[in-house]
């Protein structure tokens, strides 16, 4: 069974999805955590951390995790970030559950009127299945070809996205 939480810095289940993160994110490109905190240290110092947990023999295992930067660029607004996902569990509904999770507490506990993300062109039809709109720009983040997507809370939903 997967548990699905909401996490902060001081959990000890932290280490494991900055662990997850540097994997599955940023050593295919050839960087590191300690690379991510210094260009980007405003993620972690204010976002929201999302992780799938399971019970392991050796402990419990994050194999899943997403964080929410609430308020980012503008009040109302957040973004999606490091959306991560264990290889060997990819495919079993963990990274969809996780953006559930998130949606949920972007718009029925915070009250943001629209979440965005920054998505590789390899995972728009992800967020696209989940009811998530593509910019058709496309721009390179990283080295790597990626559009802005959004959705809107549901009674905002005909307005038009924040520019970022």
């Amino acid at each position: 069974m997967i548990d699905y939480r909401k996490i902060t810095t001081k959990d000890p289940l932290y280490t494991q999805l900055c662990e997850l993160r540097e994997a599955v994110l940023l050593r295919p490109l050839g960087k590191d955590m300690a690379w991510f905190r210094d260009r980007y240290r405003q993620v972690d110092d204010h976002a929201e951390f999302f992780v799938a947990v399971i019970d392991h023999p050796s402990g419990q295992r994050v194999v899943g995790g997403v964080l929410l930067v609430p308020d980012y660029p503008d009040p109302g607004v957040g973004k999606l970030v490091q959306m991560a996902v264990d290889p060997q569990r990819q495919g079993e509904g963990i990274g969809r559950r996780l953006v559930i999770e998130l949606e949920s507490r972007a718009f029925g506990e915070i009250g943001l009127r629209e979440v965005f993300c920054h998505a590789q062109d390899t995972a728009i039809g992800f967020y696209e299945r989940l009811g998530w709109q593509t910019d058709p720009v496309e721009f390179q983040e990283a080295g790597i070809p990626h559009h802005r997507m959004w959705i809107a809370q549901p009674a905002d939903a005909k307005t038009q996205p924040t520019t970022a």
